[in-house]
């Protein structure tokens, strides 16, 4: 019974937060080492772009549907006597400073990349 009502909501939040930690570990562990190794740097290279595009769709433009769409759902009543208003709103704030503290995050990290790609970074040759 709560699956229709909460439960499902959350477990679809988590899914779309979670889809992207394996690449963003990948890509923070690789980035922490790149001065230290040649392969961390290639790692952190290859995976910037692939990893901020991924990141970007799933946390700026599926959360904020999904989001729109649990909000649409709880305020037209779809929980009304099983979720109290308070909870379902409050998810609703702390779900929104999430993806909004996420869409920050990653379009810092596009202004980086591009900044950096824009400098014209010498390239190694390689032999």
């Amino acid at each position: 019974y709560l699956v229709r009502h909460g439960a499902f909501a959350i477990l679809v939040l988590l899914i779309l937060a979670e889809v992207t930690s394996a690449c963003q570990n990948a890509w923070t562990l690789a980035g922490v080492r790149r001065r230290d190794s040649a392969l961390a740097a290639k790692v952190f290279d290859a995976l910037s772009a692939p990893f901020y595009s991924f990141y970007s769709v799933v946390r700026g433009l599926l959360g904020p549907l999904f989001l729109y769409k649990m909000g649409v759902f709880y305020a037209s009543g779809g929980a009304e006597g099983v979720i109290p208003k308070w909870v379902w709103v409050s998810w609703l704030v702390v779900v929104s400073i999430a993806i909004g503290v996420s869409i920050l995050w990653v379009s810092n990290l596009w202004a980086e990349f591009f900044r950096e790609r824009s400098r014209g970074r010498p390239e190694k040759k390689s032999r």
